[in-house]
């Protein structure tokens, strides 16, 4: 993979330049936006591998966001929010994101939050490639249940 894209949406300019700067001395490929609404445009016109996003944006806040984005990808999605309470908390991670950072925060570890979920993200999607290119034409899997047509083979979980 050449470079990672990653999707930064904050309507504060100075945080969403700054992560953005970041990022790009990091190697990775970054857009921007300053809504929810616009960062979902932006998720229909390009691949994005991570996205960061606000929760109290105008527009579209992030929460809404976040749950459009995840009926149709599955892509790590990092909260970033003044809101610091418990509840706050766990209704990002409850409605699809996968981590959630408190401002003030720091960059450092922004960044070392951001590598780690591309990392995982990284595997993830060489694991669904190399499934991908093992299943045969006629080879079907529900549950924990596979039919292979062509080798005559059934397996329950593995």
């Amino acid at each position: 993979m050449e470079s990672y894209h990653v999707l930064i949406v904050e309507d504060d300019k100075e945080i969403l330049e700054g992560i953005g700067i970041y990022l790009r001395n990091q190697g990775y490929t970054v857009f921007q936006a300053e809504n929810g609404k616009k960062g979902l445009e932006i998720i229909q016109d390009e691949t994005i591998h991570l996205a960061i996003v606000d929760i109290m944006m105008p527009v579209m806040d992030g929460i809404t966001m976040t749950m459009k984005l995840r009926e149709r990808f599955d892509f790590p999605v990092i909260m970033l929010s003044a809101k610091s309470e418990e509840i706050d908390k766990v209704t990002g991670l409850n409605i699809g994101a996968d981590d959630y950072v408190t401002k003030p925060f720091t960059p450092m570890e922004l960044m070392a939050r951001v590598n780690s979920h591309l990392r995982r993200y990284s595997r993830y999607l060489k694991a669904v490639d190399s499934k991908e290119e093992k299943e045969p034409e006629n080879y079907y899997a529900v549950g924990g249940l596979e039919l292979n047509e062509d080798t005559v083979e059934v397996s329950v979980d593995g």
